[in-house]
């Protein structure tokens, strides 16, 4: 017994040891460990795919980011107040921004501690505020004008659906991806992500199935798991939070990854990979409460690329294109010709190989 007892107290010690050289706990803490979507969302999968979003700037338009937090440490880059004219400084004004941070480029701390985001190499910048429409369609100008690639708005507005529309009109033009929630109030599709060529997200629970509160309609394009979602807060706490802001972010984060796999991908064809490769939930195809289907990370990452339809190819307030299978090939995007042009030259053809064969036959006769 007291050999058992000996080689007991001499395993423990050298697991101290190495605790302390190494600085790697025995497991992850309570925050990590509470990252219950990696596993389905087969995320660690999809971020070595996306080089973890490497060299992608994402724009938070929300609360503002605590870029003191642990967890957005080497992460955030200088933001924007549209009100001050000035630097977004390092507040956050509802702690709601820190957290959509976090979800998407969030990098733990410590070893193995923390929150880790969907594109944890990625960069964010807070666009504050995100209240009013004029000062919201200010700030996507700024973020367009400054880098980023991809615009997550995890917030909801009641009016300025036109002046909203002309600033994701130019972010559109610049080869933005746009990313919106669809609202928590299980109503119609709200602003900002109701408007045209703005990605649509609805919410999820752990079982695949529309939350109760997430919005609906023909605006929406997809959903993504937002519920008992573990979220950053300032000053390094934390929560559990569950929207359509989270599943925005978590979207918002794999758009990210698909911009750093294919740096030459435009914007439009991640959109048109997002919603073409979701999985079907619901009724089958299209509906309005699932949208195109379920954010899928691993299937967006690594299907055949396909020239993106111009259905399909910026969000619509009525999409028309099924969710599962290739968007069709439109002849503005091949190159073919116009439909006028090709019925004309099919006719010449006919016309030519007409003649030919008259030829032919009366040389025979003549022969």
């Amino acid at each position: 017994m007291l050999r058992t007892v000996r080689a007991g107290g001499a395993a423990i010690g050298a697991a101290l040891l190495t605790v302390l050289l190494t600085g790697v706990p025995a497991r992850a803490d309570a925050e990590r460990t509470s990252q219950w979507y990696f596993a389905p969302m087969q995320l660690a999968k999809a971020q070595t795919l996306g080089n973890g979003g490497e060299g992608v700037t994402v724009a938070v338009l929300d609360t503002g980011i605590d870029t003191t937090h642990q967890d957005l440490r080497g992460a955030t880059l200088p933001g924007y107040n549209t009100v001050r004219k000035g630097p977004s400084d390092s507040l956050d004004n509802g702690g709601h921004g820190t957290g959509i941070a976090t979800l998407i480029a969030g990098r733990g701390h410590g070893s193995g501690d923390g929150l880790l985001g969907v594109a944890p190499r990625s960069k964010v910048m807070a666009v504050t505020p995100s209240d009013d429409p004029v000062y919201a369609a200010e700030g996507i100008r700024w973020a367009v004008a400054h880098g980023a690639k991809v615009i997550n708005m995890s917030f909801a507005l009641s009016v300025g659906g036109d002046v909203m529309q002309k600033a994701v009109d130019e972010a559109v033009a610049a080869d933005v991806v746009l990313v919106a929630g669809s609202g928590n109030e299980h109503q119609a599709v709200g602003l900002p992500a109701g408007l045209r060529g703005v990605l649509a997200v609805g919410a999820v629970d752990r079982n695949n199935k529309v939350a109760d509160f997430s919005n609906y309609g023909k605006e929406l394009d997809l959903v993504a798991y937002g519920t008992q979602i573990p979220a950053a807060r300032p000053n390094n706490t934390y929560t559990v939070v569950k929207g359509t802001s989270d599943s925005t972010a978590l979207v918002s984060g794999v758009a990210a990854l698909i911009r750093a796999r294919y740096p030459d991908m435009s914007a439009a064809e991640v959109v048109d990979r997002l919603t073409r490769t979701a999985t079907d939930r619901g009724a089958k195809g299209r509906d309005d409460y699932y949208g195109y289907g379920q954010l899928n990370p691993v299937a967006a990452l690594t299907a055949p690329r396909v020239a993106p339809s111009a259905t399909t190819a910026v969000p619509t307030d009525a999409p028309v294109t099924a969710a599962q299978g290739p968007a069709p090939v439109t002849s503005a995007v091949d190159g073919g010709l116009p439909g006028w042009l090709f019925f004309a030259a099919v006719g010449g053809f006919v016309l030519i190989v007409t003649l030919a064969v008259v030829m032919i036959v009366r040389v025979r006769r003549g022969s």
